[in-house]
């Protein structure tokens, strides 16, 4: 499996979010989330002087762009190219060429290399959100998403449940 990049999508104008919305949508439905990471409309404060008065607000940084964070193949390249209000992907001809690091830097989005001290088979404690003091067992971690799957008891069941790294510490 390749290595997820950031790619640019064309989109009409104003369809920003909408097609943010609809390809967010379209991961969930086709359950591509461990394909399709990140979809984003990059914004910037901006401060405006209105009748004296200074107000901050976001402006998109790329009017009719939207940077989506996945692993191109042909199942993802179909969903993305195909969502309503998408013209087509950044890049010559019908190939869709990824960002480079020294591209995505000013944009403030950078690869945080994680270092965790987990491994498969681990008991680790939920320390925040929905499953808070919850206790579990590691069976797979998910590097690109800083997720782990955990097995909780649900109703005297085992019940596998995605948790951030964030969310967890070791028993």
């Amino acid at each position: 499996m390749s290595e997820a990049k950031w790619y640019v999508v064309h989109t009409y104008s104003g369809y920003e979010n909408k097609v943010k919305a609809n390809i967010d949508k379209t991961i969930e439905n086709r359950h591509l989330e461990d394909q399709i990471l990140e979809v984003r409309v990059p914004l910037e404060d901006v401060v405006e002087m209105k009748n004296g008065v200074q107000k901050v607000s976001q402006k998109k940084m790329f009017p009719g762009y939207v940077l989506i964070h996945m692993i191109m193949n042909d199942d993802t390249w179909y969903v993305v190219r195909n969502t309503r209000g998408v013209t087509g992907f950044v890049g010559p001809g019908s190939k869709p060429v990824p960002l480079t690091d020294a591209e995505m830097a000013p944009l403030g989005i950078q690869r945080e290399e994680v270092v965790m001290d987990y491994e498969e088979g681990d008991t680790v404690q939920v320390i925040a959100g929905a499953w808070a003091d919850t206790v579990g067992v590691i069976q797979s971690i998910n590097m690109q998403k800083q997720s782990l799957t955990i097995n909780v008891e649900l109703f005297g069941r085992e019940t596998p449940v995605e948790i951030g790294f964030a969310e967890v510490k070791k028993m």
